[in-house]
C-alpha cells in the first residue's frame, strides 16, 4: 500500500491532529494530498477546534486545486470534501483517506482502494510505526472517532494483540 499516494479527507486529518499523530500518515504514505475543498472544511472547524490549527499547518504544503466533479460521483451525494478526494483518486494510484461510509462505498464502487482512521493505525502497527495498536485506537476514540468495542477487538485480533 505504501507504494501509492494518498488522498486525505477532513475526517481522519483533525483526528491525527487530535491524537497528534499525523506523523503516522507521513510514515505510510509516500505522498500525502489534500484537495482543497478539505482544507477549507477542516477552516471551517477552527472556531471550535484547537487541533483544526494543527491539521491546518500539516495540511498547508499538500494542497491540491479542487477538479470538477463527474457526474457518477455526483450522483452519489456525499460531502464536497469527499467528493474531491475521490476525484483526485479516479484513474490514478492513490488510497482514498475516508471515514465516512458512503464516501467509502462511493470510492469502492468506482474501485478505488480506500483506508480509515482505524486502518491508518492497523498499518502503522504492522509496519512497525508503532508497538502496540490498541493505545491509539483508543485514542481514536477518546479524539471523538465512534468505534464499538467489537470494532476494536476484531481489530487487535487481526494485528496479534489481546483484547
Amino acid at each position: 500500500m505504501s507504494e501509492k499516494a494518498w488522498v486525505v479527507d477532513a475526517s481522519p486529518l483533525i483526528l491525527y491532529a487530535r491524537i497528534g499523530r499525523l506523523d503516522l500518515l507521513e510514515y505510510l504514505a509516500p505522498c500525502i494530498i489534500v484537495p482543497a475543498k478539505v482544507l477549507e472544511e477542516v477552516r471551517q472547524g477552527l472556531w471550535k477546534d484547537e487541533a483544526a490549527k494543527v491539521a491546518i499547518a500539516w495540511a498547508e504544503t499538500r494542497v491540491i486545486s479542487d477538479a470538477e466533479i463527474p457526474v457518477s460521483v455526483e450522483h452519489w451525494d456525499v460531502g464536497p470534501g469527499e467528493s474531491q478526494v475521490i476525484t483526485h483518486c479516479l484513474g490514478r494510484k492513490r488510497w482514498a483517506v475516508l471515514d465516512d461510509r458512503m464516501a467509502r462505498r462511493c470510492a469502492e464502487a468506482h474501485h478505488l482502494l480506500t483506508v480509515g482512521s482505524i486502518g491508518i493505525i492497523l498499518r502503522a502497527k504492522e509496519r512497525g510505526g508503532i508497538p502496540k495498536a490498541k493505545p491509539w485506537l483508543n485514542k481514536l476514540k477518546e479524539a471523538g472517532m465512534y468505534i464499538s468495542e467489537d470494532i476494536i477487538e476484531r481489530c487487535l485480533i487481526a494485528v496479534g494483540e489481546e483484547y
